[in-house]
């Protein structure tokens, strides 16, 4: 377990310089600095997306495409240019793989409405216990429409997605697999290059969840290997109401559109409408043109920072929450990892860990009267189900608290949440 001074002495980059670029993070509370913990429900912003929001928004606001003026050329551009960066943030073999939507869930009910024609009566559909309700009900939608059956991934008694269950599902010949690649409410990451690769072997299509994964870790759709992959814009430092739906061309091209109308056509008359290519096809109607040029802004952003440094930082800082809590006594811990894992990359000491957050309860105690007492002391945390209701059920749990960490969170706040989470615990208990 790194100790303080160890933590501290792993920042190799100017942390304090990066932290001042998110202008929320400046502000006092009652006589409290705020300290956000709620990074996994939305991420602060930088100052330089907000700018670029601001700037198309003063020079360049105009619809895109067919226009003739130079606002709507330039606006084009900006937007086209965010495809492209897409594209390379998460190494798609091509641009039209990528789909701007609204969010992850936009983006997963795209595909589930979409492979509505290719399911058929009792094909199966597996989805990850832990997944977030928004991987969960867009299935049970498809699931309804055409007579398929859900079957859950059970987890095993340390919250970990069970590789022995899910291989004993496999033997049904799935139709869809639905992951997650980092759980929302839990933190804990799934080896989804694995999983992936033994869906595929039974002919399964697979969807991974990645708006948990996109700011912490680098993702390679083309390493994963998944047919789609999906993520939102405002986990990643970007603004709210944009997403990403990124599909491999060949089962992306296969999806009946869920919108229809303008921008995704390419002839129409009163007798029949042929549909547009890609990625056309699939965004009806006008786009949130402000909200993917401030998404090309965050990527932008996370681009020019040393990102395996901030990923230490990061696993180190989470590492030192989790020692703290349990230094604190009367606190129920859920989800952490200790386990052996050596194909995980992304731990270098062999350990698998939860990325970005950490679920909790005090003993005894609601999680919403622990956040509540905990916000008097300007510390944000997010309680409740956390849109995951089944995986609360398979830990016996109505809800519990989440701290969740960014590229900003630094160890002072760490140190003002266990200060605060300790006066919660001595005026409760």
């Amino acid at each position: 377990m790194k100790s303080a001074s160890s933590l501290s002495s792993a920042v190799l980059f100017d942390h304090q310089a990066l932290r001042d670029q998110f202008p929320a993070l400046k502000q006092t509370i009652g006589d409290h600095p705020l300290c956000y913990l709620d990074t996994a429900a939305t991420s602060q912003k930088p100052q330089a997306v907000i700018d670029a929001m601001t700037e198309y928004y003063q020079l360049n606001n105009a619809n895109v495409h067919r226009a003739a003026h130079q606002l709507s050329a330039r606006a084009t551009q900006q937007y086209e240019a965010v495809r492209q960066q897409v594209a390379e943030f998460i190494h798609a073999q091509r641009q039209d793989e990528i789909i701007f939507t609204h969010g992850t869930t936009e983006s997963i009910n795209m595909v589930a409405y979409g492979l509505t024609s290719q399911i058929k009566p009792n094909d199966v559909i597996l989805i990850d216990t832990a997944a977030h309700h928004a991987n969960i009900v867009p299935w049970q939608e498809l699931a309804k429409r055409t007579g398929a059956v859900i079957k859950p991934i059970q987890l095993t008694t340390d919250a970990q997605l069970d590789i022995a269950a899910f291989d004993q599902l496999l033997m049904l010949k799935p139709k869809v697999v639905a992951l997650c690649h980092v759980s929302n409410a839990l933190g804990t990451l799934n080896p989804v290059n694995e999983l992936v690769a033994k869906a595929k072997a039974v002919g399964a299509l697979t969807l991974v969840d990645g708006a948990q994964a996109i700011a912490h870790l680098p993702v390679d759709v083309q390493q994963i290997d998944c047919d789609f992959y999906v993520f939102s814009g405002h986990k990643m430092y970007g603004p709210t109401g944009v997403g990403i739906l990124y599909g491999r061309y060949t089962e992306l091209d296969k999806l009946t559109p869920m919108l229809t109308g303008g921008e995704m056509i390419k002839t129409v008359s009163f007798e029949q409408t042929e549909f547009g290519a890609l990625p056309n096809r699939l965004e009806a109607g006008t786009p949130a043109i402000a909200e993917v040029i401030g998404l090309g802004a965050a990527i932008h952003f996370l681009q020019q920072l040393p990102r395996e440094q901030i990923l230490a930082h990061e696993q180190q800082l989470l590492r030192y929450l989790q020692q703290q809590l349990q230094q604190l006594g009367a606190i129920e811990l859920y989800g952490i990892a200790n386990d052996k894992h050596s194909g995980d990359k992304h731990c270098a000491d062999g350990q698998r860990h939860n990325i970005g957050a950490v679920a909790f309860n005090l003993q005894g105690e609601h999680h919403q009267d622990v956040g509540i007492l905990l916000d008097q002391q300007a510390v944000a945390v997010r309680c409740g189900h956390h849109c995951a209701m089944p995986l609360m059920t398979s830990l016996n749990l109505g809800g519990c608290c989440r701290a969740s960490i960014g590229i900003y969170t630094n160890k002072q706040d760490v140190d003002q949440f266990i200060h605060a989470l300790n006066a919660v615990k001595e005026l409760l208990l």
